[in-house]
This record gives C-alpha cells, structure tokens and sequence, in this order.
C-alpha cells in the first residue's frame, strides 16, 4: 500500500489536531504517513520529505502547524502538489495561523481550512483524490451521509425535548392548501455565463457571487485558460437566486473542482458544498472589512463540508490549486503547471 497523503507537523504539540486528521483519513480509507518536522528549525527535513514524498507519489500534503505556520508554505515551495494547511490555535485565538497559511503569494497556494480542523483537513484531502479515485469518492458520500443521518437525529431529539403552551407540534406534516405560492426561479435572469470548451468539457466551474466579484473571478479564468484548462464562469448568487443557483450546480455533473468567488459572508462557498461532494476553492473578495469577513466565513466550514480556501482577492492561486488537483489525473495539465510556475520564479 503507497501513501497518497503526506502529513507534517510542526510541531509535536499538534498531536491532538494531527489525531483528528489520521482518524479521518482512516475512515476514508485514504492511505497517509506523517512526520514531524519545522519549517524554522529544520528546514531541510520538510525540504527532503516534500520532495522525495512528491517522487514517491503523494498526491496531497498537510500541514499542521499553529504561530505563524509558515509549514504550508514552505512545503508549496517544493512541491507542484496541493499543499491543505490547517492552522492551530496557539495564539492570538488562531487566526495569526490562517493568515499565515491562506495569505500565500502567488503561485504556491495553501489551501487553508477551519483553525483546529484536522477533520476538514483529511475531508477535503480525500476530496482531491476522490477526483481519480471512484473507491474513496463512495466512502465521501457515505460520510456525508452519516453526517445527514446525525442531524436528523439531534432534530428528534429535540422535537421530543422542548414542550411549551405555544409550541405547534408537528407543524411540517400538517397538509399545507396554499397553491398560490410560486418559485422565484421564474423571474430569474442569468447575468452572464462563459464556457470556455477549446480543451474539452469544463472541468472546472467558476462561480461569482456578483458582478462586484469578475476582476478577481477574471484572474482565475486567466491562470485556468494558461493551464489550458477548460471552465464554466457563470454569475449566480445563492441568496437572490437559491433555485436557480442549485439547478446550476447540480447540473455540473462532469466539473471536477468548483471554485467560489465572493466577498461579505462568502454565501456561495458554502451553497455549493452544501451540494456538492467535489472540492471546492474558495477566494474571498475585500469589500467590506478588507476581505476578512469573507475569509474567516470560508475557512471556517462545520465539520465535513471544508472550503479550500486561497487568500484574499488572490484569485491567480485559485486557478494554480485546480490546477494542482486536476495535475493528479492530466499529465498535460501537470507539464503546463510545472512550466507556469518555473516562470513565475523570474518575478
């Protein structure tokens, strides 16, 4: 059995996050290794495991690590594989560890998760593999459906727990006579819709929240179309047009990777896993609270629903991170990144 996911921490205090990535990863039944090793004070270890790991065949790395965790970082640097950072709460409640990991320039993204989320971490790795691996895309959707089959439990559980005077008891199954209701999809008008299919079906799916979104949606399509990847780019918000906005995305059914474009509370990141089992980026936009609002609501997914999250406005590692998922499965792709990024080493 070869490893397909490389884990390091930074540092032997991580166990406890690390822990809920290998039990993850377990479940899935996604083979890993993992090592402890500092991106400061041993430098050469991380440089020697990414690259002999990189070899070998891990198709994805993460890193764990808390501070500044410049871990992920350090590992992209060495690697044209997806590098997923998940930061841990060591000071300043964590988020000096997000920063650190999702604010990467370009082109070496880290994927960050949610502060503490080792689970996510694991998920959102099986995901990436999942693209090319049909086995661990099932073991994906039978965890989702465990998670489905909790919910519904805690809300029996609490159907029968809370009694009040007021409480309308059964009010869902009650025969509802108004017809009169009509869907607001009706109305619904598509701002603009792009497909670029000179390569092929899209393989990726790119989706702005608004208008207020395509400069920095433009900078991923500009990297996808570099890669000669081809892509979806369609406007559709989640919060005018619910209808329409799950229609679309149910219908990308040959889409390897979604990549969500938003600012405010990133809406559309978590619209789309909550439809889909694909991977999805997330690239927040600064426009109120120079970004930071979007960005903490995409890394901080609930368990089994992660974003892989760029950084703020940085749009061209959106494009570089799908394609370093698509790279496992496309060996033109993976010649295509290796070259952009040897060039980007002139910048």
């Amino acid at each position: 059995m070869m490893a397909k996911v490389m884990i390091i921490l930074g540092s032997g205090s991580d166990i406890k996050i690390a822990e809920k990535t290998t039990s993850m990863l377990e479940k899935l039944q996604v083979p890993y290794t993992i090592n402890v090793a500092s991106a400061h004070r041993t430098h050469e270890k991380v440089k020697n495991l990414v690259e002999k790991g990189t070899n070998k065949g891990i198709e994805v790395f993460i890193a764990i690590a808390g501070l500044t965790a410049h871990l992920g970082g350090i590992i992209a640097s060495y690697t044209h594989k997806p590098v997923i950072g998940v930061p841990v709460k060591a000071k300043l409640g964590g988020i000096d560890a997000i920063f650190a990991n999702a604010q990467m320039p370009y082109p070496a993204p880290v994927a960050t998760v949610g502060i503490d989320r080792g689970d996510n971490g694991a998920i959102l790795a099986a995901q990436i593999i999942a693209v090319n691996d049909y086995n661990i895309k099932k073991n994906i959707s039978k965890l989702r459906e465990e998670y489905k089959i909790k919910v519904d439990k805690d809300d029996d559980e609490i159907q029968n727990k809370i009694k009040g005077s007021f409480l309308v008891e059964n009010f869902m199954d009650k025969e509802d006579n108004d017809e009169s209701e009509t869907s607001l999809s009706n109305n619904y008008k598509n701002d603009i819709t792009t497909t670029n299919k000179e390569y092929g079906d899209a393989l990726v799916s790119v989706v702005p929240g608004s208008y207020s979104d395509m400069k920095i949606a433009k900078k991923v399509t500009n990297v996808l179309d570099r890669l000669k990847i081809p892509y979806d780019l369609n406007i559709i918000s989640p919060i005018r047009n619910p209808d329409k906005f799950e229609e679309y995305i149910n219908s990308q059914e040959n889409v390897k990777v979604f990549i969500a474009v938003s600012g405010l509370s990133a809406h559309v990141a978590g619209a789309i896993v909550a439809l889909s089992e694909k991977p999805v980026i997330g690239v927040p936009c600064s426009i109120e609270l120079n970004g930071l609002d979007s960005l903490i609501s995409m890394t901080s997914m609930p368990p089994g629903v992660p974003v892989a999250t760029v950084g703020i406005s940085n749009g061209k590692n959106g494009g570089i991170l799908a394609g370093e998922i698509l790279a496992i499965l496309d060996k033109n792709i993976e010649s295509n990144l290796k070259l952009l990024k040897y060039e980007s080493n002139d910048i």
